[in-house]
């Protein structure tokens, strides 16, 4: 029989051996596992690592080149504005290289990736919308209309006295769709989404709506300039208007009085201006126009159709252009195909262009000496003999004249000072053709009253004391109001008015108050100021109150072109300043507030504390 112990202890120890070899392999595995884990965990830190690594080289990158495009495109801009067609062909070149970076970055594996993550993805979704803009702007846009430029430079636009128009016309379509293009993409931009948490990525996207906003104006002012310059210039015949010059030493509604007039005549891009004349010369007994029942009944008490005086008493500047046309048809037969008016801040820039003009006497009228010329040395020079000085202010208009349409110099300066003179509402035109003056009401050339229900505030001033006493007139404009949460919300316009007259004495015709009614028991100090302030408002507006250095003031209401008005009559001896605020509740209305700015002598930059609120 086999020895059973003796085979019990081989099982055993063969046991033990398989057991501690299981043990061992054990071992090794988990060795081999934790050395496996070790490993992956490296790489995946590596790789982690590795992926923050590229995602921020690519912020890096893609912050430093959207910087630098956005630079660039702004610089083509400006050059373009300029005319400056070579330059803006050169930063739009920068512009393309460094958009592309910056698209080639937010675009990256990482940045892609990361974007797609709830939330934190945000900024990153932001910045790929920010690059994309930005590209499309150079490509699309600014490229393009760098080339454009160079086929509408000014050297070539404007040969000497002509302008040629033909030219332009034919550049039409290619501008008309690069306004569309810059449209489509300023949609864009303005659909860019909020980054969220990262504050750098929220100023860029606001600085690129800005700027894309503004490149935008630009273009479509440009494609509408190239609707409207070649017909109204005579590239399909001549064309004539009635040309007024505007004394803003004596407020009215559209700038100043009208002053003296001309008849400018254009034939195929080429100016004659004849028939230059005093205001006075407007003397026949008009019959008015038909401008509706709301005109007349803010300013027929005035007889605007037959006193030229009194004719552009509103801002509202077809009123006053309708009236115009119709007092030189009545007065000379002949029907004018629109209306201009500009002031002596726009000779003077004009002058600044083309180079002073001398007198037949020898006196030179130059670029910093017209408006004191024409606005207050005029009056000190003939302060009795009013015939000799608006002989004197024809002289000068008619030399001018001959200047500006005989060799103009540099065509690029002249744009230049004409684009300044419409920036400042220094130049206002009107058509007799509807489709002319649709497309005129999208431009600041039209100076309209806007018949809109957006934020407005235009503080309008007519001199009541038929003097000159405006030339000394500083104005402060300041348009504050509440938030846009719930349906209305409360805002006050500030109007701060100082008579800045001289100590030494006037003449009497610049500082009496001639035009008051001599029956009206009123008696002011020489120099005295008697205006009429007069707010339009946000349509839907009501006044609360109105004060006049802190007291309740008596206010005249009424409404023009779908805006309440408030006006108040003050007096403002010299020397001394006063306050005027207009406390209003008014509708929470979409898009930004509007404050233009009557042109008169002094510069004004309104204050403007009103939020933006969404449709």
């Amino acid at each position: 029989m086999p020895n059973v112990d003796s085979v019990d202890d081989d099982d055993n120890e063969l046991s033990g051996k398989e057991h501690r070899g299981r043990l061992e392999d054990a071992r090794s595995r988990l060795k081999r596992h934790r050395r496996a884990l070790f490993i992956g965990g490296l790489v995946a830190v590596a790789i982690v690592v590795a992926f923050l690594g590229w995602l921020a080289k690519s912020g890096l990158d893609a912050k430093a080149a959207l910087e630098q495009a956005r630079s660039n495109a702004q610089q083509a801009k400006d050059a373009l504005q300029q005319g400056d067609s070579e330059a803006a062909s050169r930063f739009v070149d920068h512009a393309q290289h460094h958009a592309q970076v910056a698209s080639d970055a937010t675009h990256s594996l990482p940045w892609t990736v990361t974007s797609a993550i709830p939330w934190v993805g945000s900024p990153f979704r932001t910045g790929q919308q920010i690059s994309d803009v930005v590209l499309g702007l150079a490509n699309d846009v600014l490229k393009p209309a760098a080339q454009a430029g160079t086929a509408l430079s000014p050297d070539r636009l404007v040969d000497g006295s002509r302008v040629d128009v033909a030219l332009l016309r034919s550049e039409e379509p290619n501008l008309t769709s690069l306004a569309e293009a810059a449209t489509r993409l300023n949609s864009e931009a303005q659909a860019i989404s909020d980054p969220r948490y990262v504050s750098t990525l929220s100023d860029a996207r606001t600085q690129l709506q800005e700027q894309t906003a503004q490149i935008t104006g630009l273009l479509e002012n440009t494609a509408v300039a190239s609707q409207l310059v070649p017909p109204m210039m005579g590239v399909d015949g001549p064309r004539s208007y009635f040309m007024a010059f505007q004394t803003n030493a004596e407020a009215r509604g559209t700038g100043g009085l009208l002053g003296g007039f001309g008849v400018l005549r254009f034939d195929n891009g080429v100016a004659t201006v004849d028939t230059l004349g005093a205001n006075t010369e407007l003397d026949k007994p008009f019959t008015p126009i038909d401008l509706g029942a709301e005109f007349n009944q803010n300013y027929g008490y005035a007889n605007p159709f037959g006193d030229f005086r009194n004719s552009n008493l509103s801002p509202h500047f077809p009123y006053a252009a309708q009236i115009w046309k119709s007092m030189w048809a009545q007065q000379t037969g002949m029907n004018v195909d629109g209306v201009i008016a500009l002031d002596p801040f726009a000779l003077s820039y004009i002058l600044g262009a083309v180079g002073p003009v001398t007198m037949p006497d020898g006196e030179q009228v130059t670029k910093d000496n017209v408006v004191e010329l024409t606005e207050s040395t005029a009056y000190a020079r003939f302060p009795t003999d009013q015939a000799a000085r608006k002989r004197y202010l024809q002289d000068i208009a008619s030399e001018v004249v001959k200047k500006v349409t005989g060799s103009t110099g540099s065509p690029k300066a002249l744009l230049e000072a004409l684009g300044k003179s419409v920036s400042q509402s220094r130049i206002a035109v009107w058509s007799a053709v509807p489709a002319e003056q649709e497309l005129l009401e999208q431009t600041p050339l039209a100076h309209i009253v806007p018949d809109d229900d957006a934020p407005y505030a235009a503080v309008v001033l007519n001199n009541l004391g038929g003097n000159k006493m405006d030339y000394y007139l500083k104005r402060e404009i300041e348009y504050v109001a509440d938030g846009c949460s719930g349906e209305s919300r409360k805002s006050t316009v500030s109007v701060r008015l100082q008579n800045d007259a001289p100590s030494t004495p006037l003449p009497s015709y610049v500082a009496g108050t001639g035009g008051l009614d001599p029956s009206l028991p009123i008696q002011l100090p020489s120099g005295s100021m008697l205006t009429s302030v007069k707010l339009l408002a946000t349509s839907g507006a009501t006044l609360e109150s109105a004060l006049s250095n802190g007291e309740r003031v008596q206010v005249f209401t009424g409404s023009e072109r779908g805006h309440p008005t408030f006006e108040v009559q003050v007096v403002i001896p010299p020397g001394q300043s006063g306050e005027l605020s207009f406390r209003l509740s008014e509708p929470t209305a979409p898009d930004a507030a509007r404050v233009p700015v009557q042109p008169l002598v002094d510069e004004v930059a309104p204050k403007i504390s009103v939020p933006e609120c969404g449709r």
